[in-house]
């Protein structure tokens, strides 16, 4: 049994030869096709994990865009020997998320369309990528959903992360507690591949002299014509660095395959206050300080030195 995204799934009775139950296939879960698929229902708008059994088969046809609809949780005698299902949303929130109301999405759902977004990606094609219908991918993201492991794996692939950060776990742990890869490649990064994964925004972290002895904070940050940019208080640590040479650092490690970069950036720190370059500067900010409060003094650093290293594994 092979199909593709639309196709539809059909049940018929055994004795008689009926339509028995129909849905349309939303994701597949193999590249050939080949079962598993997440089935969305007709008759109730439900979708489900099926394992098609000898009473089943595909109806192949041209396919439309369809409309989302909204999957809820089957009850078990609604699976009709067609194997095994799981999948769609818990408990009561069915009733929470009727056609006409807003986008209440769940947390994987919000880290799903997050990363989808900071890649520039459209939802068309993630779920290509990921095998499975834009209009699914739309309630993943705008729904409180329970996707399926298998699913999930799609995505995480699909976006280049892993299930672990779109369920948000081990955010309270350090990175790094994995094991090493078994044969790995440490590769000094050129200086436009630095600027490359420093992108245009995110969290990194700036060493500065205190009074007290050095030390490191995060900051949220910005890239604005080579310079690293971030907001601060002036009674802050980071607001330390105006005046002195500082060292500020981005990294990413990806927990599930041992791999990683850093990139460290060495230069002077000076306050922006010129108000027309400090206009620019919150017109075109990505996002407000995690932190909060007051911060409203803008620091640049000017780059001096850009370097940065990747772990892969060996031949990558």
């Amino acid at each position: 049994m092979r199909a593709q995204l639309g196709d539809q799934l059909v049940v018929e009775s055994a004795t008689t030869g009926a339509t028995r139950r129909d849905g349309e296939i939303v994701a597949l879960h193999h590249e050939d096709g080949t079962p598993p698929y997440e089935v969305r229902w007709s008759d109730t708008n439900e979708v489900t994990l099926v394992f098609p059994g000898p009473d089943a088969h595909i109806r192949h046809f041209e396919h439309g865009p369809a409309s989302p609809r909204e999957p809820s949780r089957p009850t078990t005698d609604q699976t009709g020997g067609l194997g095994r299902a799981e999948g769609g949303p818990k408990g009561d929130e069915s009733r929470r998320t009727r056609p006409g109301r807003p986008p209440n999405p769940g947390d994987i759902g919000r880290r799903v369309a997050t990363e989808r977004t900071r890649q520039g990606l459209s939802r068309e094609e993630t779920a290509r990528r990921a095998r499975m219908a834009p209009e699914y991918l739309a309630y993943l993201e705008e729904q409180p959903a329970d996707p399926t492991v298998a699913t999930l794996i799609r995505l995480a692939d699909a976006l280049g992360t892993t299930t672990v950060v779109l369920r948000g776990g081990g955010t309270d742990l350090p990175p790094g507690q994995g094991h090493a890869l078994l044969h790995p490649q440490l590769r000094d990064l050129s200086p436009d591949e630095c600027r490359v994964l420093l992108s245009t925004h995110g969290v990194g972290r700036i060493a500065v002299s205190t009074p007290n002895g050095p030390a490191v904070v995060p900051v949220n940050y910005e890239v604005v014509e080579d310079a690293i940019v971030f907001r601060t208080a002036p009674d802050s640590v980071p607001a330390a660095a105006v005046g002195t040479d500082v060292a500020f650092e981005v990294d990413h490690v990806d927990e599930a395959m041992s791999k990683g970069w850093s990139v460290l950036v060495v230069g002077p720190a000076r306050a922006v206050t010129e108000p027309d370059a400090v206009r620019r500067l919150v017109d075109g900010a990505h996002t407000e300080p995690w932190a909060g409060g007051e911060r409203e003094m803008w620091v640049a650093i000017l780059p001096t030195r850009i370097t940065g290293r990747r772990i892969t594994p060996a031949g990558r």
